[in-house]
């Protein structure tokens, strides 16, 4: 398993630094194929456990969950209204309780699913596009975030296998260690610290980076027990085998998903 993780992050991790660097829409366009990929497997995994969830109402309405975590932040000429986004994310929850109300064999379950996946992937994921926005280091605050959290999961991968013998959780995630997670987290903060020495000394304390780089690594660890507790509830391993080595996207992202939104809010309030 090891070979196809290298060989897949030789591929990968190129083409998403390439994004961030070139920014605007062809990095917009780069997470909203993310997106759409990962709310496709979503939807495969109930569709595996035979669980209900609307795969329509998932795209669609994921789109509009998109927009609404973008919306006002995009840099048009446009006065938006300053609670744009509430009315998004309203249109989403009626939306979806439409969608169920039209179809035959109605359930709340199917309801719950939905808004579940709505909320936890899309909303979540194209807050990386709005740290990349972020004037005037928005590239370089990706890249700390990116990076922190790859050297996170490395280490945590490599030591959890070496030492690791305390579980943080069997039941979600069995093979995840309490060695693994404190070596990831040392690690994060590191990357960050190097990462604010390499950009943009001059914009953010080191006491900032390090505190990107500890939530990088909390919140990357929570986000991953998140998407392992869907699976374990689905009794599946792997979201797809899309990636050679690392599952699916969503799999390969799940460390995002809680880490974009709050990390952006802390950067805004940070500068």
């Amino acid at each position: 398993m090891l070979l196809p993780r290298i060989f897949t992050a030789i591929i990968g991790l190129p083409l998403i630094l390439i994004a961030v660097h070139f920014g605007g829409i062809f990095y917009m366009a780069f997470v909203a194929a993310i997106i759409i990929i990962c709310l496709y497997e979503y939807g495969l995994i109930f569709l595996t456990a035979k669980k209900p969830v609307s795969r329509v109402s998932l795209i669609i309405f994921g789109a509009v969950m998109t927009v609404a975590a973008l919306a006002g932040r995009l840099p048009l000429e446009i006065n938006y209204p300053s609670n744009i986004s509430g009315f998004f994310i309203s249109l989403v929850l009626a939306g979806i309780f439409f969608v169920e109300i039209i179809t035959p064999k109605r359930s709340i379950e199917r309801v719950a699913n939905t808004l579940l996946g709505v909320f936890l992937i899309p909303w979540t994921l194209a807050h990386l596009i709005n740290i990349r926005l972020i004037e005037p280091y928005g590239e370089y605050f990706t890249y700390m975030i990116f990076i922190a959290v790859w050297i996170s999961d490395t280490m945590a991968y490599f030591v959890g296998r070496l030492i690791g013998k305390h579980r943080l959780n069997a039941e979600v995630s069995p093979k995840k260690s309490w060695e693994g997670a404190a070596a990831g987290f040392i690690f994060a903060v590191a990357a960050a610290l190097l990462c604010r020495d390499l950009f943009f000394p001059w914009y953010i304390t080191w006491k900032q980076a390090a505190c990107i780089g500890a939530l990088a690594s909390f919140l990357g660890i929570i986000s991953d027990l998140a998407e392992s507790l869907i699976k374990r509830g689905a009794d599946v391993k792997d979201s797809s085998n899309i990636l050679p080595g690392h599952g699916g996207f969503l799999d390969r992202f799940d460390s995002f998903l809680l880490i974009a939104p709050v990390l952006y809010y802390i950067i805004i309030w940070m500068i």
